[in-house]
């Protein structure tokens, strides 16, 4: 037997299948099946795509050295889906494989150091064990270690291990019968105290074993020692078993479940949707509902529906900070039966979910992006909740769309797929238009109550509080009122940290990264200067560090300074801040929204993060500090994005028997994407949208292909980049718009030059082949420090 391998080396020359033979003690391997294998001098992880029984092969193959998992990670699905995506998003196919697997249970490579003479053997070196190359640095080891492999006294061994464990614990069975222990107890000497705590223990809870180890203990109250004897004497099992660390153990919901009655608007969507289920159909419908409408009730009765017709389902959302209560109420409806994926889960319970859903103990998964590629078989239902967030599109190597993913599987499972939203995606929504996906509208808030009131506030005619411009008079009043009135209030500001730069004003100096092309934001919780894009941190100035003067000013607005201007106006309100900063530790997003959902805190405070699927009925207030952040990028889509953030947002305030306000402060207060979030008229902005973008031939009247080209040296990025548009227009067609090349609006991150090419295009049928080219181009020209990065159908060109 042959297993068909594709290897952990993401490069043109190994983006293939090399063949191995299969000996007998590894039969169970399978399609999916990480394996190690011998490659060259080293040994390397790979992933089972195929089996055959003969090969073209003429000469003698290799064998298997071990297959990893007791069961494949992969599915054949998933497998089948590597191929697609490698074509179609123009990675190697590693790169794929290794994407739909969690962080742990990618490979951990070693060089080590091994003595071969026995002078070499003998040497101080080695007498502290392995000798792990990477984390030798010291000059004369170095140098060292260079003579003993050219003496030959030494050689290198690579290492590939395995960094996913399995949590194990003790547990505790019973061997004898209850009569037996009763027995025993009777015979025991009288100061005999813990093994008759123990036997008393037992004998008045003998239908509740086996117990593990930590309770029995606890509840016993006898010691390991005790235990350790009760083995030795016959009465008691100790074995080591398997344990599942759980992410869902702190989530609290009720105990009563209540029976919620859906709107004719909700309950017509899903009778269209529950047909498509039971007839395993992949149809994707967009449910296009105002914030409020219960599109979440929709989701949930669907899943109900799936589960019925003993299929599975798969449910995304957007943000960590979505999952929580999304989750509360998917666990609330289904118990035990779900698991999450995210990435603000350990390495431990991520592997631990992982395994729960590829062994099939669980039906239903929320998570998040990466969710998608969740091993689950047997799908009836696809959810993908805030369908419009540019979040579901991974901006690095590999750069699939979660949505395009989520079609793909739909198809190869037959089941429906739900696209969510009270702002779809101009491309969801034009798709609907034209009958790709069948449109679903619930037009009314589900609770009958009305859209709140928003207010536009003219940062340029208003009157400010304090010594900043960040609050005017009107919210301020705003936030008062309703702190009296013990409701709350959220407050929208997309950007964190302290003042977004430092400016002299002797010399006119900013403050900039040494790295990229762009100026540190001051963190005062921190007392650094930080990039936000490299990491980059240094301590604030006192003075200039340019000419030495003392007139330096602070400039911009963060989440920090309106927080610390705020606890200065309003000393007896309780506030809560959320963004990047506050959230990096685990279950931080839960700690914040749960204190603020049990009224611990008059204000949340945050970035975009709180401006969507938050629901607390105690919220009547919405301001907005800045609505302009976004809305002047360089981005195509920078008016869609700035609606869609101020709608989102807005749906927070006045979600049950309250009413609700938004008030929105910005210096562009006639601009069309405020004034449509102002009236939360999705189908008005659509319309007008979509004009601009016909006028400039963008998503989704054209398809789009940006190419960037990055090194250390501006020149070479420069002439690479026109030479790859020279060699596109010579085989493209004329009505094929080239935009560029031309510097990246940042045009240095991390000490690399971005140029880029945009390709905009109705009808390519070998522009496919003709990026791949470029791709592979791009290995042979790696090497002169030049990178090529092809993004299809990119979320932001800027």
């Amino acid at each position: 037997m042959i297993a068909q391998i594709i290897v952990d080396i993401a490069a043109k020359q190994t983006d293939r299948i090399f063949e191995y033979h299969i000996p007998n003690e590894l039969k169970e391997v399978a399609v999916g099946s990480r394996v190690f294998v011998p490659f060259g001098s080293r040994k390397l992880q790979g992933f089972v795509v195929g089996l055959s029984q003969t090969s073209k092969f003429q000469g003698k193959l290799k064998d298997l050295l071990l297959v990893v998992d007791e069961q494949p990670p992969l599915t054949t699905e998933l497998v089948d889906l590597s191929k697609i995506l490698a074509n179609e998003n123009f990675s190697y196919r590693i790169s794929i494989l290794k994407a739909m697997l969690p962080r742990v249970m990618r490979a951990n490579y070693r060089k080590i150091l091994t003595p071969i003479s026995d002078k070499a053997k003998r040497m101080p070196l080695f007498k502290r064990g392995l000798i792990d190359l990477t984390k030798v640095d010291d000059a004369k080891e170095v140098s060292f270690i260079h003579k003993l492999l050219r003496n030959h006294d030494a050689k290198i061994e690579y290492l590939v291990e395995n960094r996913a464990q399995v949590k194990m614990q003790n547990n505790y069975s019973l061997l004898l019968s209850k009569n037996e222990y009763i027995k025993i107890y009777e015979t025991l000497r009288q100061n005999a105290q813990k093994q008759k705590q123990l036997l008393i223990y037992i004998i008045e809870n003998f239908t509740k074993f086996p117990q593990k180890q930590v309770d029995l203990e606890q509840n016993s109250g006898v010691k390991i020692a005790t235990l350790t004897s009760a083995v030795k004497k016959g009465w008691l099992k100790k074995e080591l078993t398997e344990v599942y660390r759980d992410p869902l153990i702190d989530v609290a919901t009720s105990k009563s479940q209540q029976s919620i009655k859906l709107t004719v608007a909700q309950d017509e969507a899903l009778a269209k949707i529950n047909r498509a289920i039971d007839n395993q159909t992949a149809q994707t419908f967009l449910l296009e509902g105002v914030t409020g409408s219960g599109k979440t009730e929709v989701y949930l009765n669907a899943i109900s529906q799936a589960l019925t017709n003993d299929k599975n389902a798969l449910m995304l959302v957007p943000e960590i900070s979505l999952t929580p209560q999304m989750v509360a109420q998917v666990k609330q409806r289904f118990g035990q039966q779900i698991a999450v994926l995210h990435s603000g889960l350990s390495e431990g319970e991520l592997y631990d979910e992982w395994r729960r859903i590829r062994r099939g103990e669980v039906h239903v998964v929320v998570g998040a992006r990466s969710a998608i590629f969740a091993p689950l078989k047997n799908i009836g239902l696809i959810v993908i909740d805030e369908e419009h967030e540019s979040s579901y599109k991974q901006e690095d190597t590999p750069r699939y769309h979660a949505r395009d993913v989520a079609i793909w599987r739909s198809k190869y499972n037959s089941c429906p797929l739900i696209l969510g939203s009270a702002t779809p995606s101009l491309v969801s929504r034009a798709r609907a238009q034209k009958g790709v996906y069948q449109l679903l509208k619930l037009p009314e808030r589900a609770n009958k109550k009305s859209l709140p009131k928003v207010k536009i506030i003219d940062l340029k005619q208003t009157n400010f509080i304090g010594d900043q411009l960040d609050l005017s008079a009107q919210l301020l009043e705003a936030i008062k009122t309703r702190i009296a009135k013990k409701e709350q209030v959220i407050l929208l500001l997309n950007r964190r940290g302290y003042s977004s730069f430092m400016l002299c004003r002797d010399c006119g100096y900013v403050m900039k990264c040494p790295n990229c092309d762009l100026s540190l934001t001051m963190h005062k919780d921190t007392a650094k200067m930080q990039c936000h894009y490299c990491g980059y941190a240094t301590a604030i100035p006192q003075k200039c560090p340019n000419c030495q003067s003392l007139k330096i000013r602070f400039l911009g607005t963060g989440t920090q300074k309106v927080m610390q201007e705020l606890e200065t106006l309003l000393p007896a309100a309780r506030m809560l801040r959320m963004d990047v900063d506050t959230t990096r530790r685990k279950g931080a997003f839960k700690k914040i929204l749960d204190s603020f959902g049990h009224h611990e805190a008059d204000i949340l405070l945050g970035t975009q993060m709180i401006a969507k699927g938050l629901d607390f009925p105690n919220v009547t207030l919405v301001g907005v500090i800045n609505a302009d952040t976004g809305l002047w990028l360089p981005d195509y889509n920078a008016s869609e994005r700035t609606f869609e953030l101020l709608t989102q947002v807005a749906g927070r305030a006045g979600r049950a028997e309250k009413k609700g306000e938004v008030i929105i402060q910005t210096f562009n207060p006639d601009h069309y994407a405020i004034k449509f979030a102002q009236t939360q008229d999705y189908e008005r902005f659509y319309a007008y949208e979509m004009r601009m973008r016909h006028a400039g031939n963008y998503s989704p009247y054209f398809y789009t292909v940006l190419i960037s080209i990055a090194a250390k040296n501006e020149q070479n990025v420069a002439r690479e980049a026109f030479k790859i548009k020279n060699w596109l227009q010579q085989r493209l067609q004329r009505t094929t718009i080239i935009l560029g090349p031309a510097p990246s609006a940042v045009s240095r991150l991390k000490n690399q030059y971005y140029y880029q090419i945009l390709v905009k295009y109705k009808k390519e049928a070998n522009l496919n082949q003709l990026l791949h080219q470029i791709q592979d181009s791009a290995q042979k020209i790696k090497k002169y420090g030049l990178n090529i990065y092809i993004d299809n159908e990119p979320e932001h060109i800027i």
